[in-house]
């Protein structure tokens, strides 16, 4: 867990995508996002990760619990991982994604699409120090 001030997490990041290629090769976009969700969460186990699934993070306004929201993965309790299995990554599933991860107490997020035609992710880095300002 390693942050060098160049790249946040950059062993885990490498090991998340390398994981992913991994399920990719096996299965293509050909599967349902849980079958997806289940091999990637074998191969980052064999690479000695821990997975926390479904995990519920609760949402606040002004110190009030407005909402919950349940990202797909959390790996090793410090990035947060969402998956998809459609066509494309959409500009609304970027959005979502980006206010889930600035709701979130974590720094760094994957979008992570396995789309019929190609792996797509989208790896993103919230500061959280940026809040303050």
């Amino acid at each position: 867990m390693e942050d060098n001030g160049k790249f946040l997490y950059k062993k885990e990041s490498f090991d998340i995508i390398d994981a992913c290629q991994e399920v990719w090769k096996e299965f293509g976009g050909s599967f349902k996002e849980k079958i997806i969700d289940r091999a990637l969460e074998i191969a980052l186990k064999e690479k000695g990760y821990k997975i926390e699934s479904q995990k519920r993070i609760d949402i606040y306004f002004k110190d009030q619990k407005v909402g919950i929201y349940i990202p797909d993965k959390i790996i090793n309790g410090i990035i947060l991982l969402e998956l998809k299995c459609k066509p494309f990554i959409t500009r609304e599933d970027e959005k979502q994604f980006w206010h889930y991860l600035k709701a979130s107490p974590y720094k760094l997020g994957f979008l992570i699409n396995f789309s019929p035609k190609k792996l797509e992710f989208r790896r993103r880095v919230y500061d959280m120090a940026r809040k303050a300002q």
